[in-house]
């Protein structure tokens, strides 16, 4: 009778043990998911390994230039809160600085709608109208999505 006893706990224990790996595995392939999202492109699932290279080899160029011009937003506004509470304020410098800050905002911008308008010629038509769902939400917060500033988050899935 106790031996029924330890192979049912053994068992339950076992099968708690893969389910509980199961549904780890599964998370976590679902974080990569998210964390593997560098742009609206990879959001639609029907882009065939041609376009894919594609992707990668305008990232290539554009991501590193991406990231240069936040570096140079976020040391602007560093310098910004820096200036704001010298005493006593230098409101030409402090002007000048939101100048330099306005600069790096319309470059960013440039550069997204180039970069959208690059990557769009890749698609199918099919593929332009989900690409053109994608740009709407994301942009409809104001900002520019993924690769605003603050774009670092992944996006959700579609």
């Amino acid at each position: 009778m106790m031996r029924y006893f330890f192979w049912g706990v053994l068992t339950a224990l076992i099968f708690v043990l893969i389910l509980l790996s199961a549904v780890y595995l599964h998370l976590k392939k679902k974080r990569e998911k998210h964390k593997a999202v560098k742009g609206y492109l990879d959001l639609i699932p029907d882009l065939t390994e041609t376009q894919r290279l594609q992707v990668q080899e305008i990232r290539r160029t554009f991501l590193p230039k991406m990231e240069g011009i936040r570096k140079n937003l976020y040391a602007c506004r560093a310098e910004l809160a820096e200036r704001l509470f010298e005493e006593p304020a230098d409101r030409s410098k402090i002007a000048a600085i939101a100048e330099q800050i306005l600069r790096h905002q319309s470059e960013l911008e440039k550069e997204v709608i180039e970069h959208i308008l690059e990557e769009k010629e890749l698609l199918s038509p099919a593929q332009k109208r989900k690409f053109y769902e994608i740009i709407v939400k994301e942009f409809s917060s104001g900002g520019l999505g993924v690769h605003d500033v603050n774009g670092r988050k992944p996006l959700p899935p579609q």
